[in-house]
């Protein structure tokens, strides 16, 4: 698995034209599930992944030092699936999505995902629309990205 966290002042995304999640102040989560992965959810990689984002200080304090979580700061967290996250693009100019976990496979480590964040946070935590074509809004704050790899732990 791998998930891309930005630090937002807000984000929402739209499915279909309807609304279907949005945040104020917090992270902004993108989850792919690779094909790697397995049909069968590992809920340690799952658990892992999750503290990671719950955890991970990239929030400033009082001094202006990156040095808070998402929950230091009673912040929201927004996770859309997003396969393209495991494009391969070595040949030619078209990328080829064939390391992306399909739909059986993906959706249980994705909500799995969801329902690990909100037990660590103790927060709802909204989502996109699984395989929707989804439009997202957001402002970037710092601009803060961070890559996490389930793969790259060591």
């Amino acid at each position: 698995m791998k998930a891309v966290i930005q630090r937002v002042n807000r984000a929402s995304v739209t499915a279909d034209g309807a609304q279907a999640g949005r945040i104020g102040a917090g992270l902004m989560v993108l989850l792919g599930v690779e094909s790697a992965d397995g049909p069968e959810v590992d809920t340690s990689e799952v658990a892992w992944l999750a503290q990671k984002v719950a955890q991970m200080r990239i929030f400033s304090d009082a001094d202006g030092h990156m040095n808070l979580s998402v929950a230091d700061v009673g912040g929201d967290i927004l996770v859309v699936s997003q396969f393209t996250l495991f494009a391969q693009t070595k040949k030619g100019n078209r990328p080829s999505f064939i390391n992306a976990a399909r739909p059986d496979v993906a959706v249980p480590y994705y909500e799995e995902f969801v329902a690990e964040l909100k037990r660590l946070t103790g927060k709802d935590i909204p989502t996109g629309v699984f395989g929707a074509d989804m439009k997202i809004d957001m402002e970037a704050d710092g601009p803060v990205t961070i890559i996490i790899d389930t793969r790259n732990k060591a």
